[in-house]
């Protein structure tokens, strides 16, 4: 049978997406890899159909593969894809091979990578660029290639990568006596040995700074100081300074060997020594020691005695020291108060005293001046924190019942804590009164006093601005609806009704007060001998936040890659279509393309 010069006609083409291009590759002669050490992804290594094999990814467009492991011998006049380095960072013992180690000599293996996962930086590191499989028919490319297949048998077509960054090597610098200066000047840090300079002491002080204190007696600048505990006994050491603004307490323990000589030696047990000295209001003090302006005397708040033995006992031993500071800011400390607390000791071997040392700062307030209330938020309201109501001008905390030990009501009652339900109740005495002496006296006992007129919309409400706070509602207990004329209605339930808000940024919202309500509940007594009435108050806390609709997310791309099979024959014909000059040849390639799949059928 006569075969047609058109079947012997062989048409090579080569489908590639908009913005991936092919990247061709010859391998080396011989086997190659079998499979993928621990940088891949689970893939194995397959042999291509032209006899060249390659690393695979998912699908999609190129990418960059990490270094690949374990690949089997090659053959004679294979190129080695994974070098050792002539540096070996891993061999860490002569004369043995340590294991994982790829460039260990004494491993006497030539071709490590069949026995051992390799250690990091015994290897060249290697960088893979990598196609769709399908879209390369031949790979002549002059870098090794391999054809890699992943976990869902996916093939990538992939194409080893000289990078030369991967391997780059630092060269070191060349440091000699005469310039070793200079490298450590630029580079280095702090040195470990500080070196004395001359600077002006800071302006005022800054929060943890410590306090400068003065001994005029002695001209001797110092450091206030807290004595704090150390080791297991807990010690006193002196050297523990105060910090600025930094309100905290300490204790500690000292032992006596001869407690005698001890009392009215040792200046710890001697109170005058806690208060023998000036405070520096602010560090630039110390340029002017001499003059008393920026200096402040420590006062005693009550003459405390100076330590005495008497016979077997040390008397006024100091056992607490209490310090208050006044700060106002940067003009630093305005006043130093100092109160004791004093015991006796028995003189006997061994004896030990345990000291207490708290120092407290308080902001320094004028006579003139009232200290405001604390917030229950700033200014959103904080879950825990008191509700705060108002009476008139005087702002206080809302509060329920509290029993006593024999469950009757007690004179102190529980705060009311912002977003947290609660329930109380205890026992109330009936006095021996009218009704509406009653009804009074119960309405009185269950909302406290003063009764709550307002409640504040945000935890830092102001008691001046009428407009931070809502007025609450509320609904006593109707008489006509029990139809008793000759009962006496008294209530003896209340609930408190809390609507509650976040507001604000959704990143930092803010709790507020939409309103609140007082409901009673009520009961008839007719009988007079009743001396006894159960009481109980609650409060209830509701969410009412209206979150809005979340913000759309970022727009996604859809990417549509041409996987129609007519679609090369339909830009074909339309370019022929829209192009008068050279549309012939595409035409002509289609045409004899279809007459060689034809006859082949044929034979």
């Amino acid at each position: 049978m006569h075969t047609s010069p058109l079947a012997l006609l062989q048409v090579f083409f080569l489908l590639v997406p908009e913005g991936v291009r092919p990247q061709p590759s010859s391998s080396p002669p011989g086997p190659g890899p079998t499979s993928l050490g621990p940088g891949s992804q689970g893939g194995t290594l397959e042999p291509s159909s032209e006899g060249t094999e390659t690393p695979r990814a998912g699908p999609g467009t190129s990418s960059v593969f990490p270094t690949l492991g374990t690949p089997s011998a090659p053959g004679d006049g294979a190129m080695d894809l994974f070098p050792v380095l002539p540096i070996c960072v891993c061999d860490l013992t002569p004369g043995t091979c340590d294991i994982n180690c790829c460039c260990d000599r004494d491993c006497s293996l030539l071709h490590p990578r069949t026995v051992f996962s390799c250690l990091p930086g015994s290897v060249r590191s290697s960088s893979w660029v990598c196609v769709d499989n399908s879209l390369i028919f031949r790979s002549n490319s002059p870098f090794p290639s391999r054809v890699f297949v992943d976990v869902n048998g996916i093939k990538q077509f992939c194409v080893h990568v000289n990078n030369s960054k991967l391997n780059y090597f630092q060269k070191p610098q060349k440091v000699n006596a005469s310039n070793f200066q200079t490298p450590a000047t630029e580079f280095g840090g702090n040195s470990f040995n500080s070196t004395f300079q001359t600077q002006s002491p800071a302006p005022f002080y800054r929060a943890g700074d410590p306090i400068l204190t003065y001994f005029s007696e002695w001209s001797v600048l110092s450091l206030l100081r807290q004595p704090a505990g150390v080791g297991a006994g807990g010690l006193c050491i002196e050297s523990n300074p105060a910090g600025f603004l930094e309100s905290k307490s300490t204790t500690c323990v000292r032992f006596f060997k001869n407690l005698a000589n001890s009392c009215t030696l040792d200046p710890a047990l001697n109170a005058v020594s806690y208060y023998n000295f000036t405070v520096l209001k602010v560090p630039r003090g110390m340029t002017d020691l001499q003059s008393m302006k920026f200096q402040v005397p420590v006062t005693p708040v009550s003459q405390p005695g100076s330590p005495l033995l008497a016979g077997n006992t040390c008397q006024n031993a100091v056992s607490q020291v209490i310090y208050e500071i006044e700060t106002n800011g940067t003009f630093g400390i305005q006043k130093v108060s100092v109160s004791f607390g004093q015991i006796n000791l028995t003189v006997e071997p061994g004896a030990s005293l345990q000291q207490q040392f708290i120092i407290h700062f308080r902001a320094f307030q004028s006579t003139a001046t009232s200290l405001p209330g604390p917030r229950s938020g700033n200014p959103g309201y904080i879950v825990g924190k008191p509700l705060l109501a108002l009476t008139g001008d005087v702002s206080h905390s809302m509060t329920l019942l509290q029993s006593q030990g024999d469950g009757t009501c007690s004179v102190r009652r529980h705060k009311v804590q912002f977003g947290v339900n609660a329930m109380s109740g205890c026992k109330l005495r009936l006095k021996k009164v009218d009704c509406n002496h009653l009804q009074q006296d119960m309405y009185q006992t269950l909302h406290g006093r003063p009764r709550p007129e307002h409640v504040a919309i945000f935890g830092n409400a102001d008691p001046a601005q009428k407009a931070e706070w809502t007025p609450i509602l509320s609904r006593n207990c109707s008489v006509s609806a029990t139809g008793c004329t000759s009962c006496c209605i008294i209530p003896v339930s209340l609930e408190i009704q809390v609507l509650w808000a976040y507001i604000g940024l959704q990143s930092n919202p803010q709790a507020h007060v939409s309103g609140a309500r007082f409901l009673y509940q009520c009961q008839s007594i007719k009988d007079p001998q009743v001396t006894e009435m159960s009481l109980t108050t609650t409060v209830t806390f509701v969410d009412i936040t209206q979150k809005p609709e979340p913000p759309r997310g970022q727009p996604r791309t859809d990417w549509k890659l041409p996987f129609d099979f007519f679609f090369p024959f339909k830009v074909a014909f339309s370019k022929g279509a829209d192009s008068k000059k050279g549309s012939v040849s595409p035409v002509l390639i289609l045409c004899l393309l279809f007459l060689g799949i034809l006859s082949l059928e044929t034979k």
